[in-house]
């Protein structure tokens, strides 16, 4: 996975996320999937999706591929940027790219339809299908709690040995289980929520379990291929394919390719490939009752906590100066060099998807802009951040200490050479860029660490922003 601050930004708060990315809400289209092809669109809106997404291609915020939807119609359906770099070749509409932890989604639709077939029970327990897991946790995590993130399995992307000794080697399922399977649980399972990967890398060797066949398999039987979903597959299963995207990231030297990552470790919480019109398909899918049951179907759309339901975060957002809330049903993905966004709004059977290939430090920003265009509403992009400012070395120190943001997650930040450099649990170092006396943009990552002093004129706290939240983390060391 990426190697950034792996954190998970939902509506709810900040947690941490290893090497993948999640967060999300959607729709309500046809009955039956039909081809992602491209219907007259209104020209005058079809052009102001267009022009917005570029604003963000020409400022060197996006490159991947975009694809709008609205009434179910494809208004929008264009590549901007480049899809490798070295090549010099254009992304395109149907250009692959890893899509991180919209493989959740995906998961929870394969336990939910043995669920159907009377092979799981949401309210079974982990033990029930995997005896040899460690009890007491084995008896008390239901399925359930899993597909949710309130099963208090620490997350094994966040443990200190990840970037070093796992992100790089082939694992088995049982291996990836054995990873966190005797830590201790964060909290008694059902009673909070915290996103957490681990969760749904042992949905996937449940579903191994019951099924007698690999995960990528099960996928392919029961999703990819009754769906048509075409190019999108568990990665370790796709053969190379010249329409695949290279995953960059930023450095001091502009863009790199990203670092190497072993795609078993992702396994069933991260490790898919897709492209813009599959998962509008796959969109599609979910409005009928071609994946799932009425029953099922209802239940992956319904939040148990912090607005998370089952691979999806559901919640009504206020678009613009619209008066009614949304619902809205989404998720996205951060993974080595790739990020996406998954959104859709039933009502309107609105769909976009965002698929990046240089780190996608602005896809937020840039859903929320197509949204309220989609919905008539203003939207401007953000402007590009500003030029740094130089900060004196005796205020850099000031900042330098261990700031805890959750129990399990800590920002350790270090001074050298003049340079301020930043570290999550479990991840590398990061060089941070000031953009004011006390605001600095971590390079590489779409976040920004501001410091805050207390009422003696100590810096007391650590402020994180991202995707439009903050979290506070208090100075301990």
């Amino acid at each position: 996975m990426k190697k950034t601050f792996y954190l998970h930004v939902a509506r709810s708060g900040v947690f941490f996320l290893g090497l993948l990315g999640a967060a999300g809400v959607l729709a309500q289209p046809t009955a039956h999937a039909q081809p992602a092809t491209a219907a007259a669109p209104a020209p005058a809106l079809a052009q102001q999706l267009d022009d917005f997404v570029r604003q963000y291609e020409k400022s060197g915020r996006f490159s991947g591929t975009a694809l709008v939807a609205g009434h179910g119609n494809i208004l929008l359906q264009k590549g901007y940027g480049l899809a490798n770099r070295e090549q010099n070749r254009a992304n395109s509409a149907d250009t692959k790219f890893r899509i991180g932890s919209l493989t959740k989604q995906f998961t929870a639709a394969l336990v939910l339809q043995l669920v159907d077939k009377g092979r799981l029970r949401l309210d079974g327990h982990v033990a029930d299908y995997l005896p040899d897991y460690p009890q007491p946790a084995g008896g008390q995590i239901t399925l359930h709690q899993l597909l949710t993130h309130t099963a208090g399995l620490p997350n094994y992307t966040a443990q200190p040995n990840f970037a070093s000794a796992v992100m790089r080697t082939p694992h088995t399922p049982t291996q990836l289980v054995a990873l966190f399977s005797t830590l201790p649980l964060e909290f008694a399972p059902g009673t909070q929520y915290h996103y957490s990967n681990s969760n749904y890398v042992l949905l996937g060797a449940i579903i191994e379990k019951v099924t007698g066949k690999p995960y990528a398999q099960v996928f392919q039987d029961n999703i990819a291929g009754p769906l048509k979903l075409k190019a999108t597959s568990v990665d370790v299963w796709e053969p190379a394919d010249a329409r695949r995207a290279a995953g960059y990231e930023t450095s001091p030297n502009g863009l790199v390719p990203a670092p190497a990552l072993d795609m078993t470790v992702p396994y069933a919480a991260g490790a898919i490939t897709s492209t813009a019109p599959d998962l509008y398909r796959w969109s599609q899918a979910l409005d009928g009752n071609r994946v799932l049951s009425p029953a099922s179907k209802k239940l992956l759309f319904t939040p148990l906590k912090n607005h998370y339901a089952c691979g999806w975060i559901v919640y009504k957002a206020k678009i613009g100066a619209e008066a009614d809330s949304t619902l809205t049903q989404e998720h996205n993905g951060r993974i080595n060099g790739f990020s996406s966004y998954l959104v859709r709004v039933p009502q309107r059977q609105q769909v976009i998807v965002l698929l990046d290939n240089h780190g996608g430090e602005a896809l937020a920003e840039l859903r929320q802009g197509l949204l309220r265009i989609l919905h008539h509403q203003p939207a401007v992009a953000a402007p590009v951040p500003s030029a740094p400012v130089a900060v004196d070395q005796a205020t850099l120190g000031t900042y330098v200490g261990v700031y805890e943001l959750a129990p399990t997650f800590r920002i350790t930040v270090r001074q050298r050479d003049g340079r301020l450099f930043m570290q999550a649990t479990g991840q590398s170092e990061f060089e941070t860029e000031a953009v004011s006396p006390v605001l600095f943009a971590v390079k590489g990552v779409p976040a920004q660490v501001e410091f805050a002093k207390n009422a003696t004129g100590q810096v007391a706290r650590l402020i994180l922003h991202q995707n439009g939240h903050a979290q506070p983390g208090a100075k301990i060391e």
